[in-house]
Order: C-alpha cells, then structure tokens, then sequence
C-alpha cells in the first residue's frame, strides 16, 4: 500500500526506508503539513536497545533553528544514531560530528590548520586527473556500474591520496568503508557477523592503518595531509592518535558518501530528466555550481542527524523536554515548499537554492563541503562532455539505512570511444 496521505512510521527500516523514493517524498510531505516535530519509538536494530524515543524534524526552518543552536541542540550524547550507542562508539566512528564545544572547536582548529591554500589548490589538479583516468577506464566498454566503477572511485581516491594512503590500501579502504556506512544492510557483512562486530572490526582495522601511517609520519613528514596533521599545533597541542585515526574514519566515511551518492542519484536524475539533461549540456561550465547543489539537495545524502536538548526549548510549536533527542532530517527539510518551489522538481538552474544537504548552519556544517562540490563538478563535467549519453538501465540498488540515503549499484550505458 502505498505511503500517501497517512503518518508514516519513520523507526520501521525495513517497511519504510525500503520504498520508493516518491512514497518517502510524499510521506514527508504529510509530516511537514501535520505533524512537523513528531514523536516516535526508536527502531530496533537488535544490537543497541532502543531508549525512550525521538523528534522528527522535517521543516527548514526548524532544522536551522536546531542548527544554529548547538547550546542547546547539542551532539555530544551521539549524532549519527537516534538510538544511544556506547561511549566508545562515538568516538571511534564520529570524531568531530559527537563532539560540543570547546572540544569540537579545538579538534576542529587543529584539523583546520591541514587545509591550507596551497594544499587545496593541489587538490583541484588531483581531482581533474582522477576523474580524467575514471573515464578512461570505462570509456571503450559502453556500460558499467556507475557507482563501483565511477561515482565510489573518485572521493576514495581523493581522500587517500590526500591523506598518504597507497594505492594497494584503497579497496581495503572502500570495504571497510561500506561496512560502516551500510550496517544495516547484509550485502556488507560477513555471513555470521553480527553488527557490532562489523562495526568495530571494520574501524579497529582502518584506525590501526592511519595509527601507523601516523607514526610514520611523525618521524619522516611529507607532504600530504596526515604529515600536517601530526605537526600541527595549536596553543602547544596536537592531535593524539586517537584523535587522528577517529578523524581518518570520520574522514573517509564523511569524505566519501556525499560526493560518491550525489554522483550515484545525478547520473539517475539525469536519466529521469532529459530535458535538465539537455540544459546542462548546453552550458556545462555555466550550470554545473547550480546543478550540482539541486543534486545534493535532492539526493540528501546524510538523511539526518541527532542532536540532544540540554535544556527545554521550543521547536515550531512544540515545547520540547531537557533530554529530548531530535533527528534533524535534511532529507525531508530540503523537500519545505516553503523555501522550495515545486520541491520535487529537479532543476538544474535552481536559484537560490538554501539547502542543508550539508548540514544547517553552524559549527557542525560540513568541513568538506568545497571538496565534494568539487569533485562532483569536475566528475559531471568530465561525463558531461566525453560521454553525455550516459544513462541508467535498471533500477539503483539502493543501501538499506535510514541513516545514509546511498545507492549500493547502478548499471548505466553510453556509447563506447566516446571522447578523448
């Protein structure tokens, strides 16, 4: 039975997030309309027991108070679960992101200092390079999985080759990668393994790398970024191994899904548009800023975070207890036709367009927001122009999460040779 016109149940993972993107939609829809700061019991995930329940927020504007407010709308009891997870969790798997000040300010000065000018104009050569050889790989053969093939290959690379990972690390990279964005879907678990093994297995193994890749680098820097980061100081501080490591994760996990899932749903967007695609391709250099952000808009692809109430407060017109946990859903908040016309809509010329794709306003808005539009711009332009046939031919396999709207693959076509 289709979601339409009744309240959905946001806490059933299987039952709801598994739908069609349209029913989501128009389930959203209902929720901003009737119930904008709903209540809901947290969804069992059969590992972390689920606590009391949670707020979903679904209007702009009130996702922008929240945000603007991290006083009071904190993160440090976790933000990438509704459900509470251990301590150790927390600050394994979110760095930055389960931090409040003056924690959060100080990690994030630190890690500020390692991406300075001269290392982010480097980075706009890297990524023009990478996106040049993921054509050329699959350029001659017609078809290929979008996502495995191009949209997954060009963030991983980026954030490896920032960092100083060698080539040979980068699929371990990508699969431990998958398994902590995805683990909630059995296509990334080992048959046998249950969640929480996964999990601290997956990031025990990629913390263990940056831990040594660390020490290394204390005692013979470079010029990558893990060299700036093990040197840089601030007020007579570093960053602890731990500290790094947890960004690295952060990093790769974070540095990965937005540019890799954007792509994923512009490729399907494209598909599903032609007459967007048509504009696009009439003025690639001219409509790809605005192209991209309607991408990241529509695509969302972090599809909440939680924030804990450290005092009352009210939300729209509901008064909200101490304790409370609030999900902030970016997904449905960039769907307000309140801020959106025709929201639903892909509009390549979209403008202005005050999404929060990357998070609200505030200090928890994405450190790497230039680098994803980057790297999705250069990636577009690439497709864009030596193969701008490229379409999708089956249905996108989509990552079983409530957390991270991801597509898992996606089978596309174009005609081979192209343009070199």
């Amino acid at each position: 039975m289709p979601l339409t016109h009744q309240r959905p149940d946001l806490s059933d993972i299987e039952g709801f997030w598994t739908r069609p993107v349209e029913e989501r939609a128009a389930a959203f829809a209902w929720l901003r309309d009737h119930d904008p700061v709903a209540f809901y019991a947290e969804p069992d995930f059969g590992y972390l027991a689920p606590g009391p329940g949670f707020y979903a927020v679904t209007r702009l504007d009130d996702v922008v108070t929240a945000s603007r407010t991290p006083q009071v709308f904190t993160s440090g009891a976790g933000a990438t679960s509704v459900v509470d997870q251990p301590p150790e969790f927390r600050e394994f798997f979110g760095s930055m992101i389960n931090l409040d000040d003056p924690r959060h300010a100080r990690l994030r000065r630190i890690v500020s200092r390692g991406f300075t000018p001269r290392r982010l104009g480097m980075l706009v050569e890297d990524v023009e390079r990478a996106a040049t050889r993921i054509v050329d790989d699959v350029i001659d053969r017609g078809e290929c999985d979008a996502v495995t093939e191009i949209s997954a290959v060009l963030p991983l690379t980026i954030v490896c080759d920032l960092m100083g990972i060698p080539e040979s690390q980068h699929r371990f990279v990508f699969d431990r990668t998958n398994v902590i964005l995805g683990a909630q879907d059995p296509e990334y678990r080992t048959e046998g393994t249950d969640v929480v093994t996964a999990l601290l297995t997956a990031g025990g193994e990629l913390s263990a790398l940056m831990t040594d890749l660390g020490a290394v680098r204390r005692r013979n820097p470079t010029d990558d970024l893990t060299s700036a980061l093990v040197t840089a100081e601030l007020d007579g501080e570093r960053l602890t191994p731990e500290e790094l490591a947890s960004f690295f994760i952060l990093l790769v996990v974070a540095g990965n899904e937005t540019t890799r899932n954007g792509i994923s749903w512009g490729l399907q967007l494209l598909t599903e548009n032609p007459d967007q695609r048509a504009v696009w391709l009439a003025d690639v250099d001219g409509v790809t800023p605005t192209a991209v952000d309607e991408i990241v808009r529509l695509a969302s692809p972090v599809i909440y975070m939680r924030r804990t109430l450290a005092e009352p407060a009210v939300l729209g017109e509901t008064t909200l207890e101490a304790g409370a946990k609030v999900a902030l859903f970016y997904w449905a908040a960039n769907r307000d036709p309140a801020h959106f016309p025709d929201p639903d809509r892909f509009d390549v010329r979209r403008s202005p367009n005050p999404h929060v794709g990357f998070g609200g306003p505030g200090p928890h808005f994405c450190l790497g927001a230039h680098l994803a539009r980057r790297e999705m711009s250069v990636m577009f332009r690439e497709l864009l122009t030596r193969i701008p046939d490229i379409a999708v031919t089956g249905e996108p396999r989509r990552l079983q999460s409530m957390f991270i709207n991801g597509i898992k693959h996606l089978p596309v076509s174009f005609t081979p040779g192209g343009s070199r």
